[in-house]
């Protein structure tokens, strides 16, 4: 079966034989997930991820080469991690 999207793209769509084989597929992944209900209350809503993430400013920022190379040593998401050191920092700053 053909089916034309709203951007006038044509997709084939499985047949029904192709789909049982495709669900079956899934099905035995023991990596697929199926989400339940509550994941769906629980999953953030995109106006709960902009706010969540829209109070972030945009800098340039020098810092020594061994702060940045350890930081980014970490992996993934080591501009997140110096944010949240930088936040920790201003927390014992304003303790003492």
């Amino acid at each position: 079966m053909l089916l034309k999207t709203k951007s006038g793209r044509i997709v084939e769509l499985p047949s029904e034989e192709e789909d049982i084989q495709i669900n079956r597929g899934i099905a035995a992944d023991p990596d697929t997930l199926e989400w339940t209900e509550e994941d769906f209350r629980n999953a953030l809503r995109m106006t709960d991820f902009e706010q969540k993430f829209s109070a972030k400013v945009s800098v340039t920022l020098q810092c020594s080469a061994e702060v940045i190379e350890a930081f980014k040593a970490t992996g993934e998401g080591w501009q997140t991690r110096v944010d949240e050191a930088l936040k920790e920092w201003l927390k014992a700053r304003t303790v003492q």
